[in-house]
């Protein structure tokens, strides 16, 4: 018996791949097969041999590996958790260390509400390496830093309002930052 292709919509999971390739055969008693990132998955595949196919991994195996990711992810938000008493107290003294005094009330405020946000505290040093670079070479070297450092569209935003916020000629900053 000969196969007949089918489509899956964009998103489709493995499961639902198999499972729509399964109802098929059920409903017409005919073959399939479709293509799932680059793998032929067919009607007379079981859900394991799907997901070897395609991932390398039984479907048990798959969801054991995620739920220890999940486990893991929890367990270091909760570490991270913990520390932000002590890296509060870190970043508020490196950034007194490299601030002008009337930017530390805003800072003090500023770093536990990094530290428990979605990067964790990452764009703070990051803050810190730019204004040091403006402050002890140019704009000009400070934009340089901020390109390397691999940010995302949310995370450059961050930056630029951290920048403007904290550094002394941050709207200077930002301005030549917007006009490259």
């Amino acid at each position: 018996m000969e196969y007949i292709k089918i489509d899956f919509d964009c998103g489709l999971s493995i499961i639902d791949s198999v499972k729509l390739l399964h109802s098929k055969t059920e409903a017409t008693g005919k073959k399939y097969f479709g293509e799932f990132n680059g793998h032929k998955l067919t009607s007379d595949m079981t859900l394991d041999e799907a997901y070897i196919k395609c991932i390398g991994k039984t479907f048990k195996e798959f969801k054991d590996e995620q739920e220890k990711m999940r486990q893991d992810l929890i367990r270091r938000e909760e570490e991270h958790k913990k520390k932000i008493p002590e890296l509060t107290k870190y970043w508020i003294k490196e950034g007194h260390k490299a601030l002008s005094q009337d930017k530390w009330g805003e800072w003090d405020r500023c770093v536990p509400i990094r530290l428990g946000d979605l990067y964790e505290g990452m764009e703070l040093g990051q803050c810190l390496d730019i204004i040091k670079t403006v402050k002890d070479d140019s704009i000009a070297a400070g934009i340089e830093v901020m390109k390397n450092q691999g940010h995302s569209g949310m995370s450059w935003g961050l930056m630029k309002s951290m920048i403007y916020t904290f550094c002394d000629c941050g709207n200077e900053f930002v301005e030549a930052l917007d006009n490259m």
